[in-house]
């Protein structure tokens, strides 16, 4: 069992495939992944491998993401031997959907716990400005979801409500909860790379918006999942609202998740510059047993809180200063 010296147990991971993405979204990377030399990415056989010995050391829940996953061509390959790991109880996806949807027809594609979409906007006018696509419109991902319904697929809707961006979007993506059995979640926005310049939109506004069109937020429990989110019911809707809101109240007392890059740095926090170099390790002939006390004690060394709030005591310049990178360079 992985444990921090909080007393968390570790038992999530976030898997980021790629670092490449089909978009160019404004909070995430406008300017397109940085193109590297060599042979940075990690290769198949080393995924399933730093997988299964994760697996052997208490990780139960892996959460496939990339930039988009969809982009890497083997993508179901990987997804579909992550499903047959012993010790892996739920296999899940976040993915923008255009990509997505040429798969779920094949009796290749893999029966996954969940799939998680992300969608700013259904104005097709504010989703370009926001992906920097105009090419395929939020109409394309509605089609998806039903899709994913009509197969009994857990669908999850997640947005980031940017300042004077997407705001006029929130009612919209709720009430796609309305006569769906999904979750609409609202994540406030991290303040990492390009999103840095930019403006969040509180989870306590957005729940107001919310409560004065549809009603009274009221606390649901029962959608399970990995992560931080908390979930709402509202008068009349099928589905669920959630929010996470990593920032205006935090929530890293109960962090069950560690992170590994596409290019093989597993990371214990989000905005921490602490990563250990698997890629290097598995590249050098280390043995299961060296990986897996590599892990072990990069786990042990999860700090107790991101510095990217001041609910956690940070200050603007820690916050502002401190993490150039993009959310896509750190799996999503």
């Amino acid at each position: 069992m992985l444990t921090d010296p909080f007393g968390r147990t570790l038992d999530y991971l976030r898997l980021s495939i790629t670092d490449r993405c089909n978009l160019r979204c404004l909070y995430c990377m406008p300017g397109g992944a940085k193109q590297e030399t060599g042979n940075p990415t990690l290769s198949f056989a080393e995924i399933i491998r730093i997988c299964r010995i994760m697996a052997g050391l208490g990780i139960r829940k892996i959460r496939v993401t990339g930039g988009e996953p969809m982009m890497r061509p083997d993508a179901v390959s990987i997804i579909r031997e992550l499903k047959i790991l012993p010790g892996i109880e739920k296999v899940t996806i976040t993915t923008n959907g255009f990509l997505l949807a040429s798969y779920i027809e094949r009796a290749e594609f893999p029966a996954v716990d969940g799939i998680n979409i992300s969608l700013d906007s259904l104005d097709p006018g504010r989703f370009a400005r926001i992906t920097g696509s105009s090419e395929e419109g939020p109409e394309t991902i509605i089609r998806l979801i039903d899709r994913l319904l009509e197969r009994a697929v857990p669908v999850k809707v997640n947005c980031v409500p940017l300042r004077s961006l997407n705001e006029e979007d929130i009612l919209p993506l709720a009430r796609l909860a309305k006569d769906r059995n999904i979750a609409v979640r609202f994540i406030e926005l991290m303040p990492l790379g390009s999103a840095a310049a930019l403006t969040p939109v509180s989870g306590d506004e957005t729940a107001a918006i919310i409560e004065k069109a549809y009603g009274r937020l009221t606390p649901f429990t029962g959608v399970q999942g990995n992560g931080p989110a908390v979930y709402y019911s509202l008068p009349g809707f099928t589905g669920k609202i959630g929010f996470i809101n990593p920032l205006s109240h935090g929530f890293c007392e109960t962090c069950n998740r560690l992170r590994l890059t596409s290019e093989g740095l597993l990371k214990p926090c989000l905005s921490a510059a602490l990563d250990l170099d698997l890629r290097t390790l598995l590249r050098s002939g280390a043995s299961d047993s060296d990986l897996a006390a590599a892990i072990t004690e990069a786990a042990a060394q999860k700090p107790a809180f991101h510095n990217l709030s001041g609910v956690y005591g940070a200050s603007p310049s820690d916050i502002h200063g401190r993490h150039p990178g993009g959310m896509f360079g750190i799996g999503g």
